[in-house]
């Protein structure tokens, strides 16, 4: 599949949940949970201990899914998104820009999404052939760096990451983000066990997500 047929992908998902966890089953059982409820592009962070056997576990469950989308977070080198490229991730999530990773995955014509947090960041990231920036961390840069960020760079795609939560999801997606990365508020029920809350949040993210696209 081609780098803008999961572009596609990954915007229709427009929530993209970054799941961490102590260990190996916990971080599937929010994945199943999270799916189960509605939200269908999964960020499988390398905190994850056997990170690359979740993903590829994850990927021979959903293989029939044509609207789930798998990848890989907090890649922070080309020989960590190589591992992940492996274990078939459809995506690669950094908390700041590689070229070397950007370089990889234009060869693999897989999506890079790397952390930006200045318009130095973000020039630099689009000038590697970058479709989306994950705008980190968004606590700290807040909805209106989007529209700043606009001002000059138009053209830019900007998906907040960190401080993102159900109370100011429409307030980002006014501001332009393509989409949002959620990780804590979404998934902080699954490190007490308590996954029927995961898939319930992300039922409301999603139908929350959808209520604002259709508002457009």
């Amino acid at each position: 599949m081609q780098r803008m047929e999961l572009l596609a992908k990954l915007q229709q998902a427009g929530v993209i949940a970054v799941v961490r966890g102590k260990d190996k089953q916990e971080a599937l059982n929010a994945c199943l949970a999270l799916i189960k409820g509605g939200i269908t592009g999964i960020e499988v962070t390398l905190t994850v201990p056997q990170a690359e056997e979740v993903l590829r576990e994850l990927q021979a469950e959903y293989v029939s899914r044509a609207d789930v989308i798998i990848g890989a977070g907090t890649v922070l080198n080309v020989a960590s998104a190589e591992r992940m490229l492996a274990a078939g991730a459809s995506f690669v999530v950094s908390p700041a820009f590689d070229p070397a990773t950007a370089e990889l995955c234009n060869l693999y014509q897989i999506p890079y999404l790397p952390g930006c947090g200045t318009i130095t960041e973000i020039q630099q990231a689009l000038k590697s052939g970058v479709d989306v920036i994950k705008l980190f961390p968004g606590d700290s840069a807040g909805p209106k760096m989007i529209k700043a960020v606009k001002g000059p760079l138009p053209h830019a795609n900007l998906m907040p990451t960190g401080g993102v939560n159900l109370e100011n999801l429409a307030d980002w997606h006014a501001a332009g983000a393509v989409m949002v990365g959620v990780g804590g508020n979404l998934l902080a029920p699954a490190a007490i066990g308590d996954f029927q809350q995961v898939e319930e949040l992300a039922g409301e993210y999603k139908e929350r997500w959808m209520e604002l696209m259709n508002e457009k």
